[in-house]
């Protein structure tokens, strides 16, 4: 494994990123023992508040909010997708890597679309990169909140059935 030195330059290193992530995600693990307690619980504390549509002063239908138990599993997801990577999820479902290869290069040649011909991967390296830290970053802030949250309402009681 990489170790990361203690420079701060690498304050906003990739790996410090992925790891403030991994370290949110299993405090949020070893956290919350019930999460069934997390279901119909609403992710916003502000449930009260109805969305309202600007335009003719009618409510707007509100969009399908995640309650914390939805939330909570898909930061758990995506925390396992990063630790055993995709293939595992690829190969649970039958297809091995090299099918998908396969099939991948069939969809293109059906399609039409070239192969990538590899011109200007340091942009598409970077694009992606700082796509992840913004993805991470979010993820890292939402996984503490849903800590912080699950002990408030727990300590409260407002949970309990």
């Amino acid at each position: 494994m990489m170790q990361i030195s203690s420079d701060p330059c690498n304050k906003h290193s990739l790996l410090n990123v992925m790891n403030r992530f991994m370290a949110a995600a299993n405090n949020m693990d070893e956290t919350i023992m019930v999460p069934s307690l997390l279901r119909d619980v609403p992710l916003e504390e502000q449930e009260s508040k109805e969305p309202v549509n600007h335009n003719n002063n009618e409510p707007a239908i509100p969009s399908k909010q995640r309650d914390m138990y939805e939330h909570y599993l898909l930061l758990k997801s995506i925390k396992n997708d990063m630790e055993w990577g995709l293939l595992k999820r690829e190969m649970s479902s039958g297809a091995s890597f090299l099918e998908m290869a396969v099939k991948q290069e069939e969809h293109q040649e059906k399609s039409g679309v070239p192969p990538e011909d590899g011109s200007d991967l340091e942009g598409e390296f970077h694009f992606h990169l700082r796509g992840l830290f913004g993805v991470l970053s979010k993820l890292t802030v939402q996984a503490d909140h849903l800590t912080n949250r699950y002990k408030r309402e727990i300590g409260g009681g407002s949970l309990m059935r």
